[in-house]
């Protein structure tokens, strides 16, 4: 496992200091230490760990809700501690979005396993995200494309082929890309058409 930034959040000191001591003797750095929900996500916010070790039960924000906010926000996964097995809780943490879940009391072979595959999920969802992300800007751009290469063909009377060129002409002459050309293109059809 690379080493990695942590965030401790349990209300109670003696769970912090036993957590911190098994990432510190594997060669992992504690970066923030908290004890209540509001305070892990303040300091995760300012922080930016790469992993945040939540405990579930504390003062003000619990756990499940700071792991919520933490991993909408797209900070880092969360690992959940509790010493309540509650079928409720896990369907709670589950819906959050938690990526690991270690029942206290727990040793290192409990939580290190937690962590990597916490680490490896949450990159594999945010890899998936940043495609999906791709996919729809080519797809919008496509679309834009597409009714810029009908603006051209039926003012120019140029054939498909043509009016994709034309723009992609544009786009490396101008150095914009065709996304910028096509809007250009439906904008200025749109003001000479008195639509603007």
């Amino acid at each position: 496992m690379s080493k990695l930034r942590a965030l401790i959040a349990d209300d109670e000191s003696v769970i912090r200091m036993d957590v911190r001591e098994m990432l510190t003797e594997a060669g992992h750095q504690v970066v923030a230490e908290a004890a209540t929900g509001d305070e892990a996500v303040a300091k995760a916010r300012s922080e930016r760990p790469d992993i945040a070790i939540v405990d579930i039960k504390m003062p003000g924000m619990d756990g499940i809700e700071a792991a919520r906010v933490m991993i909408e926000e797209e900070i880092c996964p969360v690992v959940l501690l509790t010493a309540y097995d509650d079928p409720e809780l896990v369907a709670r943490a589950k819906e959050a979005g938690v990526f690991g879940y270690v029942t206290k009391p727990f040793e290192e072979r409990d939580l290190f396993p937690a962590i990597e595959i916490a680490r490896s999920r949450y990159e594999e969802i945010r890899g998936l995200r940043q495609q999906v992300s791709s996919l729809e800007e080519a797809i919008a751009t496509r679309k834009v494309v597409e009714q810029a290469k009908g603006i051209l063909m039926e003012q120019h009377g140029l054939t498909e082929r043509e009016a994709h060129r034309r723009i992609q002409q544009e786009s490396m002459n101008r150095r914009k890309s065709m996304r910028e050309i096509a809007e250009a293109v439906i904008l200025a059809a749109n003001i000479a058409g008195g639509k603007g």
